[in-house]
């Protein structure tokens, strides 16, 4: 197992980032004295030699999209090599484990995924011929997350495509290499509907100081001038969080941020917004999801329709950009909210800081997700589909269904041909419009509207909870990254990396 390339990682997508699920695993199994071989089929390509080579192969799954690829390479892998011992790792191997067990899989690992394979590796070693590993789920032994505090080392990158091949940031009509790194690892928030609760439980790991700022130090020696913070909250603990950002800008001054915080904790830590906009925070992304009470309220999001409302408000005071990620088709979002949600940004001009494919986002339910413990089996759920890993439901107004299915047509079509943002929504307007019977003069909207302003934002967007559209994969498409298709941009959820 020492030998180079015999354990081989896979990724296939982290929402347009260099893979920090593979640059860890790589770390902590290379401090084992393994020589494991890394490659992200998203930009690379995997040959048959490098699947032939390897003993043991592990393919990262940390969100729905990276599933979907990494099923279709798994099964390619066991066509070429099916001697290899194949897992799957991260959010999504545990809460669709039973699936992959049974198709494709030797085992499955989620939670804090490094100890356990690298345990697993030692098992194989060994010659174990069906390793029990504590962590490890297989066909022969149960486990669920392994929610023990890791042992961080510093992620190494070595032999990871260089960052150019990646997202960057796009500022003032300029194009900037774009890094990424996490703080905390897991959640202490219960969203029914993300797919960190039904693996973390609320829990959460924070990284130390010194690992995040050699991570992202050898990142600003490939060429990064910006870091995008991927925690899913980066005020799971604000205190670890301002000091990572202050060393940050003590040490590189010009080197800007983005990070993800929730909507009650930009609220709640209001006082400290202005110093995280002095250190170099450009813009905050927040899972405001809906503008519908009741659909806040069914998905546990911590906040109302009144305090998103404030928070965009707060944010224009501060000067920073707040990006929103939605969730506007689900069983309790109404035709008259969608439209009132399409009002809201128009008024209040902020249509450039929502990437349009968010106004087709529809809720993805995986199996094991929080929110059927809550809900039930309601009438608008219907059964499991594994091999789409999430429950099908329809709308209880088929006028939903069917305007999600062209919005996200549109969402689509536009990012293929780079139409401006602004153009695109209020296309959207107009389908949602004449879906409610009401005729709408799109030329006139947009003449109304304005010069469009060109807020900070990244070439890949970040996407929230969403169900796959029109059955296809991959990423949305961007000028700085026209190797991916728009298609799967809307089948995406919060696991971001873990």
């Amino acid at each position: 197992m020492k030998t180079p390339g015999a354990i081989l990682l896979l990724s296939c997508y982290e929402l347009g980032h260099q893979p920090l699920a593979l640059a860890s695993l790589q770390a902590r199994l290379r401090e084992a004295g393994y020589q494991p071989r890394a490659i992200d089929s998203a930009v690379e390509p995997l040959r048959e030699e490098e699947i032939r080579a390897a003993r043991l192969v592990a393919i990262s799954v940390p969100m729905h999209t990276a599933l979907r690829l990494g099923e279709a390479l798994a099964r390619r892998i066991r066509a070429v090599h099916p001697q290899a011992y194949l897992c799957f790792y991260g959010l999504y191997a545990l809460l669709n484990a039973d699936y992959l067990l049974r198709e494709v899989a030797d085992a499955v690992l989620g939670g804090e995924y490094e100890e356990p394979l690298l345990a697993l590796v030692r098992a194989l070693e060994r010659g174990e011929e069906q390793p029990r590993v504590p962590g490890v789920r297989t066909r022969e032994q149960a486990a669920g997350a392994w929610l023990q505090r890791p042992a961080f080392v510093v992620p190494q990158r070595h032999g990871l495509p260089e960052l150019q091949r990646y997202a960057r940031l796009e500022w003032n009509g300029q194009y900037r290499l774009a890094g990424y790194a996490e703080t905390t690892r897991g959640c202490k928030h219960t969203c029914l509907h993300c797919p960190i609760t039904p693996v973390y439980r609320g829990r959460f790991f924070a990284v130390p100081q010194e690992i995040v700022l050699a991570d992202i130090r050898a990142q600003v020696e490939q060429g990064a001038e910006h870091i995008t913070f991927g925690d899913p909250d980066f005020f799971n603990g604000p205190t670890h969080a301002l000091r990572i950002a202050r060393a940050l800008h003590r040490e590189f001054p010009t080197v800007t941020f983005d990070a993800t915080i929730k909507i009650e904790h930009l609220l709640k830590h209001r006082h400290l917004l202005p110093e995280l906009r002095e250190l170099g925070c450009l813009f905050v992304v927040s899972a405001v999801e809906s503008l519908n009470d009741e659909v806040l309220r069914h998905l546990h999001k911590g906040h109302s329709a009144a305090d998103a409302v404030a928070a965009f408000g707060l944010m224009e005071e501060v000067g920073l950009t707040l990006r929103p990620s939605l969730l506007p088709f689900s069983p309790w979002e109404t035709l008259e909210s969608y439209l009132a949600l399409l009002d809201f940004f128009e008024e209040r001009h902020l249509v450039e800081q929502v990437d349009p494919v968010h106004f087709s986002i529809r809720l993805l339910i995986p199996p094991g997700s929080a929110l059927l413990e809550s809900e039930g089996r309601p009438a608008w759920l219907g059964e499991l589909d594994e091999a789409a890993y999430s429950y099908r439901w329809q709308h209880p107004d088929p006028r939903m269904d069917h305007l999600q299915e062209r919005v996200a047509v549109l969402a689509e079509e536009a990012a293929q041909q780079g139409e401006p943002p602004v153009e695109t929504f209020f296309r959207i307007k107009e389908e949602a419009l004449a879906v409610y019977g009401r005729s709408f003069d799109r030329e006139a909207a947009l003449r109304r509207y304005g010069e469009p302003r060109r807020p900070p934002r990244l070439t890949e967007s970040w996407f929230c909870c969403a169900e796959p559209t029109r059955g296809q994969f991959g990423s949305c498409r961007s000028p700085a990254n026209p190797r991916q298709s728009a298609a799967a941009a809307s089948s995406d959820c919060c696991g971001v990396g873990h």
